[in-house]
């Protein structure tokens, strides 16, 4: 999850965690615009082959400006309540750049789920807020190598070690 207007550095952080999440083998779900983290996520993951990507989408099919990098849309005609269908198709919520409005909605609703969430170059002052919000379900990535092991590591300790 992140900003659909984010800046070059956070969409070239977004591209790598795509990538990353794909090469795990897991199934990248965003929120399916042609912008931003959403966007740059889905084009990071298909750099990776056979991997799959979700786009819930905010429009219906008539109005949509889906991201080339999503194989599976979704057109909900749900405007921004979707992100309580992000937020519930995911087994970990990865917020990236988590200080704007649509963004932290996503992390607020994670975290009235149950949701573990992992914030990723989110600003200091979002951090310590969510942090505190969060009952011990936040996490600070140091980058997205370490993103990507502590999914690894809430997914083990959900799924079991075989996972």
């Amino acid at each position: 999850m992140g900003p659909a207007d984010a800046d070059p550095a956070l969409e070239r952080t977004a591209v790598q965690l795509g990538e990353s999440i794909a090469r795990e083998r897991w199934i990248l779900l965003t929120g399916g615009r042609a912008a931003g983290v959403m966007d740059a996520a889905s084009r990071g993951a298909k750099r990776v082959p056979d991997s799959i990507t979700v786009g819930i989408l905010p429009t219906d099919h008539r109005e949509a400006d889906v991201s080339p990098g999503v194989d599976i849309a979704i057109f909900t005609n749900m405007g921004d309540a979707r992100n309580a269908i992000n937020v519930q198709s995911s087994d970990v919520v990865v917020a990236l750049g988590a200080a704007t409005p649509g963004t932290l909605s996503e992390v607020a609703l994670a975290l009235k789920a149950g949701k573990p969430v992992i914030l990723l170059e989110a600003g200091d002052m979002a951090q310590r807020f969510l942090i505190d919000c969060g009952g011990g379900r936040v996490q600070v990535a140091a980058g997205v190598a370490d993103a990507v092991a502590r999914i690894k590591a809430i997914v083990r300790a959900e799924r079991g070690p075989s996972t």
